[in-house]
């Protein structure tokens, strides 16, 4: 590395520690849960994506053990060469079914997933339709590809009805869109979206990854909470968030588009296929969400509890039906010092602030699991009104 660029990577590090934005990692002395260690303190953790608690279910943890003794640590290898196991065309074939979808191709991660999805589909000819919110993964993967990008103003039907009339000389077009929005926790609008796709003759798919497991009658996410079943055409979903925790993630949907996926799909083709142990305690997952799914009620009932003592305390909160419940802060270094003291006070959170969210948008994300108890809730709120206080917030 020569001087140049040493001196400015360290001026733009030494900018972000005098503005208070510089990202620290706290380290975990404890499995994922809703009470954790960080180092000696325990705290309880409101900003994983374990919705459902499965993060260190038992049974899931020993599927995963299961699987590994019998299909072993890893297949050194990419699905096409020797990378397929019978395992993970029996997990292909039980999301499908869970997902109501004819096939599913699968990823290390649903990032992965994401950046597969849309340049094998996609050239000059064709155009794509994304929300502005949308996952970072989203946006990486439409720069991966040679379509023409539209963006419409969020979750506004207008808007999107404009870029369908702009495209109508494209050739293929796709609405890409979040289920949930990972920073505000809001639902798409898939029943309208779905409605101005057939209208249209676009293509949809769904990034369902903070709604599959606990959104819907039976879990099944954003698709089945809307009811637009067999009208978005691929969906992409993560086993790192209510499905356990760990990682992997696919794109399910259409035969057809699976297929084509499976031969061009460069994230799968070039990248070692998910791990056994991970494919096993996913396996656990589906089988307990079939079941009756006991956990998203809890979940659910949790969101609503710490949404409306936060609301009657004053905070600024995103409005929202998820598990998702973003506190507003504005002002950027508030909203980490407020983090930090927090966790003084046994509360684990993150304040977010730009690029995570857009500039004077910074928000601590508080995400609610099926194992918080309504004492945790209430010890967290109690936490949140006292810091907040303390620095003039409240």
């Amino acid at each position: 590395m020569n001087q140049q660029v040493r001196e400015q990577l360290q001026a733009f590090l030494a900018e972000q520690e005098r503005a208070g934005l510089l990202k620290r990692e706290r380290i975990l002395s404890s499995p994922q849960s809703s009470r954790i260690e960080v180092g000696s303190q325990k705290v309880l953790n409101f900003c994983a994506n374990n919705y459902l608690g499965l993060s260190d279910n038992q049974q899931v943890i020993q599927a995963a053990k299961d699987a590994m003794d019998t299909w072993g640590y890893g297949l050194s290898s990419v699905r096409f060469i020797c990378g397929t196991q019978e395992i993970h065309k029996e997990l292909e074939r039980r999301i499908s079914s869970f997902l109501q979808t004819d096939d599913t191709i699968l990823f290390s991660s649903c990032f992965d997933a994401n950046g597969a999805l849309f340049e094998p589909l996609l050239g000059e000819s064709d155009a794509v339709i994304s929300d502005e919110l949308n996952h970072a993964s989203i946006i990486d993967g439409i720069r991966l590809c040679k379509a023409q990008r539209l963006r419409y103003k969020h979750s506004d039907m207008e808007s999107l009805k404009h870029c369908l009339e702009e495209s109508q000389g494209c050739g293929r077009r796709l609405i890409a869109t979040d289920g949930v929005f990972s920073m505000d926790g809001d639902v798409a609008k898939l029943k309208e979206i779905c409605a101005l796709a057939e209208q249209y003759d676009a293509l949809v798919m769904v990034d369902d990854s903070h709604a599959t497991g606990y959104l819907g009658p039976t879990g099944r996410g954003t698709v089945e909470l809307c009811g637009v079943q067999g009208k978005v055409d691929l969906i992409t979903t993560t086993f790192g968030k209510a499905c356990g925790g760990a990682s992997g993630g696919c794109i399910s949907g259409s035969q057809l588009l699976i297929d084509l996926y499976r031969q061009r799909a460069r994230p799968y083709l070039f990248s070692n296929t998910l791990a056994p142990a991970i494919c096993g305690g996913t396996l656990k997952v589906l089988d307990l969400l079939e079941a009756g799914n006991p956990y998203k009620e809890q979940t659910m009932y949790n969101a609503r509890l710490f949404r409306k003592s936060m609301e009657e305390a004053g905070f600024d909160l995103v409005p929202g039906e998820t598990a998702i419940v973003p506190v507003m802060i504005y002002d950027e270094p508030k909203a980490v010092a407020l983090a930090d003291r927090l966790l003084q006070l046994g509360i684990y959170v993150i304040g977010f602030c730009f690029p995570v969210v857009p500039k004077g948008k910074a928000r601590i994300r508080v995400q609610l699991s099926a194992t918080h108890t309504p004492q945790d809730i209430q010890i967290a709120v109690d936490a949140f009104k006292t810091a907040a206080m303390e620095m003039g917030i409240l």
